[in-house]
């Protein structure tokens, strides 16, 4: 397992039991995906990258923030 692989499954596990839960049934669906077949667009890799240095800074979103993106999106 790497660094990084290592770091993200540290981070994952503080979070609730429900995220853990929809993590773990991505990473299974990219694991059983022939790697060959699936590719992030530069796009969503850069996105990623964001996304990455941001919980490395510690940077997440508030309760209220997160509250509003549900009543926002149902």
């Amino acid at each position: 397992m790497t660094k990084l692989l290592e770091k993200g499954i540290a981070a994952v596990s503080a979070l609730p039991a429900d995220r853990q839960d929809m993590i773990g049934a991505l990473l299974l669906d990219i694991a059983e995906t022939d790697s060959r077949k699936y590719t992030l667009t530069p796009e969503q890799l850069s996105e990623l990258e964001l996304s990455i240095a941001q919980a490395d800074r510690g940077e997440f979103a508030t309760e209220a923030e997160v509250e509003a993106m549900w009543k926002k999106f149902g």
